[in-house]
């Protein structure tokens, strides 16, 4: 499995940060984990 692209990363960020959308939601939308979005929000808090 490839990881996921920086792009991808981003995005789901930004939308994460304007519209605070639930990582349940994020998770469907984008087809990811919701563990994969929680460590990406928890390492975007940290270093911002």
């Amino acid at each position: 499995m490839r990881p996921y692209s920086i792009d991808l990363r981003n995005k789901i960020i930004e939308i994460w940060k304007k519209e605070k959308i639930s990582i349940r939601k994020l998770a469907q939308h984008f087809g990811v984990s919701k563990s994969f979005i929680q460590k990406l929000i928890k390492k975007y808090i940290a270093f911002p």
